[in-house]
């Protein structure tokens, strides 16, 4: 089968610069399938998890579309409109912009919620030609008169499903109500459940359709265990695997926001370099703790299903569910984070006796089993219909305690840990 080149998709001469200078070589599948129907125009649907490249997708034609326009963006008036659902994600589509805009004269702005506003109204009064925004400071902006969606041709619809569960529905709606009739329109969702296929039914005239992963399939490198363990236990069994220093970078998610402080803290005592973020995180809190893990500052980002969706942080080996999601969705999106870009990763989840009827609809979704692992220092005693738990075994004495190795070559090819 013979992979398709940037050059052969249509693109400009300034962003194939800027794709070499980048060190892109070759379009992902979804880049390859979604570039040329948006360069002729296209209203398109794709269906595509983060990690698949997609922002470059709609980005690179987006860019192409605009820089062949001379005329300069109006005060306040966006013409193109990308619309996502957190901050974080809002930051890192902009910021590819920028970086695919390197050598055009196209000037990508972002808007927020969290920080000021004065930035982001200063640079729509001189003229951005792309908006990436959240629903609510969109909208906050509009009501004000600092922003003007009468002149957006480009609309993209980014995590759609993560939008919708967010709540957004009610302000997309309203954004989409306030934009030209006449606009290309582009909506990317992970999974499709209803609520999204009848937005996009409303949204998109006679899209293409671009399918690179079905939903609610798994990333095929990450290696997926679950560990039975009490739910008071499981601070202590982070600690135990925390130990093995093969867990280089890890993203350990809670179900709630005080959960997430409290892991990080224990963390902190142990002491392992940790950091939070979650929703009451100011966004310079949530800046600066991202940061910190990027820069290899912090080794642990514990984490709400904030971070499930669009972060995008290289080099992340672990994904550890401190707690299962009651969405199998959410848990397919979280075990994304690792694995990316070709490499391997490793998904450890904690499950205690509540959390099963989760574990079971997480592998319905999943159409596979995810593999017990059964010989670890905190497992529950509790059986698993099934799935045979052993008895606990006695309290190591002191002196013999040898951490259980978890990374990508301790798990080998049968799947059992190994001990160090």
């Amino acid at each position: 089968m013979t992979v398709p080149s940037f050059p052969a998709l249509g693109l400009s001469a300034p962003l194939l610069r800027a794709l070499e200078a980048l060190g892109h070589e070759h379009p992902t599948p979804v880049q390859a399938q979604a570039i040329p129907p948006l360069l002729a125009g296209d209203d398109l649907l794709g269906v595509a998890q983060t990690g698949t490249g997609k922002t470059a997708a709609f980005a690179l034609p987006l860019l192409q579309a605009l820089a062949a326009d001379p005329r300069r963006p109006a005060p306040r008036a966006p013409r193109a409109l990308v619309l996502a659902p957190t901050r974080e994600l809002a930051a890192q589509v902009a910021a590819s912009f920028e970086a695919y805009a390197r050598f055009l004269r196209v000037d990508p702005a972002v808007a927020v919620g969290g920080v000021p506003a004065g930035p982001q109204v200063r640079a729509l009064a001189r003229g951005v030609h792309v908006l990436v925004a959240t629903p609510g400071r969109l909208l906050d902006l509009c009501q004000q008169g600092h922003a003007d969606l009468g002149g957006v041709g480009h609309l993209v619809l980014d995590e759609a499903d993560r939008m919708l569960d967010l709540g957004f529905l009610p302000d997309v709606r309203r954004v989409i109500a306030a934009l030209p009739r006449s606009r290309q329109s582009m909506l990317f969702s992970a999974t499709m459940p209803a609520t999204v296929a009848r937005l996009a039914a409303t949204l998109l005239r006679d899209p293409v359709r671009v399918e690179v992963t079905p939903s609610a399939t798994t990333v095929e490198k990450v290696d997926q265990r679950v560990f039975l363990v009490e739910r008071a236990d499981k601070r202590a069994l982070l600690g135990t695997l925390l130990d093995d220093p093969a867990l280089e970078r890890a993203l350990v998610f809670t179900r709630t926001k005080r959960g997430a402080d409290r892991v990080a803290r224990h963390l902190a005592a142990i002491p392992v370099s940790a950091a939070a973020i979650h929703g009451n995180k100011s966004q310079g809190q949530r800046d600066r703790a991202l940061a910190a893990f990027r820069g290899g500052r912090v080794r642990v980002l514990v984490a709400t299903d904030l971070a499930a969706r669009g972060l995008d942080v290289e080099g992340i080996t672990h994904v550890v569910n401190f707690d299962l999601p009651n969405e199998p969705e959410s848990y397919v999106h979280r075990i994304g984070r690792t694995a990316r870009a070709g490499r391997e990763g490793v998904a450890l989840s904690f499950c205690d006796v509540d959390e099963r009827p989760y574990l079971r609809d997480i592998e319905r979704a999943i159409r596979r089993p995810v593999p017990v692992v059964e010989s670890h220092p905190h497992r529950s005693s509790v059986p698993y219909p099934g799935r045979g738990v052993p008895p606990r075994p006695a309290p190591a004495s002191p002196g013999t305690h040898r951490p259980l190795r978890w990374g990508v070559r301790a798990l080998g090819v049968s799947g059992r840990a190994s001990r160090g």
